[in-house]
């Protein structure tokens, strides 16, 4: 029996999350992020915004920059959240079954991608 192949990773995006307290922190991590590596820098979201249950900002970038990227946050993350997950064209996939976390595991609104009841997919 043949394995099935991967998906293809055409891209990485990295959620960090905040709150009030540490919003400055968040903010002045994701700016020097996209001033030291070729990535996108989202909007500072003080709201929670998709799948996401707290305030984010999100960092996206190429999969060749992966073992750049991950190392430096998790060194420069100072006690923040970071949600990593992988753009393979499965959005529920990435989100559920190919996530990395930094810190604590969150629940994600997982819903809005399946249509299915939000306690199903809470991890």
């Amino acid at each position: 029996m043949t394995e099935p192949s991967a998906p293809s990773i055409t891209g990485y995006h990295a959620h960090i999350y905040f709150d009030a307290g540490t919003l400055a922190r968040a903010q002045a991590l994701c700016e020097e992020a996209a001033r030291r590596f070729t990535l996108a820098m989202g909007r500072v979201h003080q709201h929670p915004v998709g799948p996401h249950p707290d305030w984010s900002c999100q960092l996206a970038f190429d999969a060749p920059l992966f073992g750049e990227v991950i190392p430096w946050l998790a060194l420069h993350r100072a006690g923040l959240v970071v949600f990593v997950h992988p753009l393979t064209g499965d959005d529920l996939r990435d989100h559920r079954d190919h996530a990395i976390w930094m810190g604590a595991v969150r629940p994600l609104k997982l819903s809005i991608f399946s249509g299915e009841p939000e306690a199903a997919h809470e991890q």
